[in-house]
């Protein structure tokens, strides 16, 4: 069965940091790019980073750029967000999917198989 676990969100203050990852199962996941999402209240779903098959790339939406780092160990099959510098409108539920077929980008369309979320709140 495919499945994605995220975990390590939590409560922050702004600058904070804060590790998220996610553990994949049921699928041979190096062959696929996988990505990180979030969704804030009454906002639509927004990619955050993703990168790709082996690791080499990455990309991120402008927002976070300097900031966030996504990584993969294709071992055991986990990808992680290091969250650096939060700032309050980081606050969202973070996702972590895998992409269909052969795509690589930010697009929430192009992601299938969604975890259940993790959430990320940053209060000042």
């Amino acid at each position: 069965q495919l499945q994605f676990v995220e975990s390590g969100g939590g409560l922050v203050q702004p600058g904070e940091s804060l590790n998220v990852s996610c553990a994949a199962s049921g699928f041979p996941f190096d062959y696929y790019t996988v990505g990180w999402f979030r969704q804030a209240p009454e906002k639509e779903r927004e990619g955050v980073a993703c990168v790709s098959r082996t690791g080499s790339k990455a990309n991120y939406v402008d927002s976070v750029k300097g900031r966030f780092t996504i990584s993969r160990d294709n071992v055991r099959n986990i990808v992680y967000l290091q969250m650096n510098n939060l700032k309050p409108e980081d606050t969202a539920v973070y996702y972590c999917a895998r992409s269909q077929d052969a795509y690589y980008g930010l697009d929430p369309q192009r992601f299938i198989y969604w975890g259940q979320g993790t959430q990320v709140t940053v209060f000042s």
